[in-house]
């Protein structure tokens, strides 16, 4: 199992609950294929950027173990989830 790490970026215009759901449903996916070591909630940050017309994001940030196949499954339930601006799913090197 490879370590990685992704960061996402959750719409500002979506309900609190709904943020929350959808950091669940990532939770869980990652946990059923793998190890989730920790979840980080950054909260709402201003974009560097406009993104879609907006100006503030909720980031979080995700360390998991997994196999080398489960970050493009990761990748194509961040493209089908709407409310998901942005996201980074990148290998970790052990030192």
């Amino acid at each position: 199992m490879n370590k990685y790490e992704s960061i996402f970026i959750i719409s500002t215009l979506l309900e609190d609950e709904k943020i929350q759901e959808i950091i669940g449903t990532v939770k869980n996916l990652i946990e059923s294929s793998g190890q989730l070591e920790k979840v980080d909630e950054w909260g709402k940050k201003r974009l560097a950027y406009e993104v879609n017309d907006q100006k503030e994001g909720y980031y979080v940030l995700m360390h998991f173990s997994a196999e080398p196949e489960f970050p493009t499954e990761l990748e194509r339930i961040y493209k089908i989830t709407e409310g998901i601006l942005k996201y980074l799913i990148v290998r970790r090197e052990d030192k």
